[in-house]
């Protein structure tokens, strides 16, 4: 199996250099020596393929355990929630992760849509084993860390070979349809834009559907499709997770994060935050660890 040859890589070249992979344009390593607590972040298109050790990951109502040799695929920013539930220094967890570039897969989508089947019932958040067909060539992208004149001559057309490969695999359902000119999944691509850049403000679902051409019913189930959540919880999530980074990071009151997120109202907020983390922000704030 490549992940074997991953491994090999990262501990000959990256635990020595990390400054090597910055060398690689999308490329990350991210490695974790212990289990962590629960933690939140907006991801933005990727794939991460799980080298070694393993995680919980969660979005909306979907709910993943990912393990060695397992790859995730988000095709949309996505607000989700993780925990590292196997790591150590002799065997820390290790996973490698491309961004992913919309604009080449768009210039590729027009040369293969005509061998694509159309696909249904498929989320912004994807899972399934490595497939051999992208995980080859993403390996040889690897390897040209350590080299620059090879990154730099032979990066582009690697990378571009990855994009391709991913877009045919079958965890690729969901970029298929997203660069479908004018599809749902497009659509519900600039909703979020909107939502993101906006998510201080009031959001009218109604008034984000005619944003985007869409009837509000039809928005709200298409929206809960891609994404496994509503417009207003994707929102809540934004908020939760800025107002987590605020105080944790800014040393932000929990009065100051709330209102510096858009609510209105603490009582509420601190009810929002303990659904969605499991303690109340003041416990955030006196530095008791967040658990699931």
């Amino acid at each position: 199996m490549e992940v074997s040859r991953f491994i090999e890589l990262h501990d000959r070249f990256y635990t020595e250099n990390p400054e090597k992979i910055q060398e690689l344009p999308g490329l990350s390593v991210f490695r974790r020596d212990a289990e962590s607590n629960v933690e939140a972040a907006i991801y933005k298109p990727v794939i991460c393929l799980i080298l070694q050790g393993s995680k919980v990951t969660s979005i909306g109502d979907q709910f993943v355990e990912l393990r060695p040799g397992d790859a995730l695929l988000v095709s949309h920013d996505l607000p989700v929630v993780s925990r590292i539930t196997r790591a150590s220094v002799q065997e820390p967890y290790l996973a490698l992760i491309l961004s992913l570039d919309l604009e080449l897969l768009r210039s590729l989508y027009d040369q293969v849509v005509d061998a694509l089947e159309p696909d249904s019932d498929v989320r912004s958040l994807a899972v399934g084993p490595a497939d051999p067909t992208w995980v080859a060539p993403l390996v040889r992208y690897f390897e040209l860390m350590g080299n620059p004149l090879d990154a730099k001559v032979l990066g582009p057309s690697i990378r571009r070979e990855i994009h391709y490969r991913l877009l045919l695999s079958p965890i690729g359902k969901m970029l298929r349809k997203l660069l479908v000119a004018d599809s749902h999944a497009s659509r519900i691509t600039k909703a979020i834009q909107k939502v993101r850049a906006e998510f201080r403000s009031p959001l009218s679902v109604s008034d984000l559907a005619n944003t985007v051409g869409m009837s509000a019913s039809s928005f709200h189930g298409h929206f809960k499709s891609v994404t496994g959540t509503t417009p207003l919880q994707y929102q809540k999530d934004l908020r939760l997770i800025e107002a987590r980074a605020l105080m944790v990071g800014r040393n932000h009151t929990v009065l100051e994060a709330a209102y510096a997120v858009g609510y209105e109202s603490p009582t509420h907020f601190s009810r929002d935050y303990s659904r969605k983390f499991g303690l109340p922000p003041s416990r955030e704030m006196s530095g008791t660890p967040l658990t699931s």
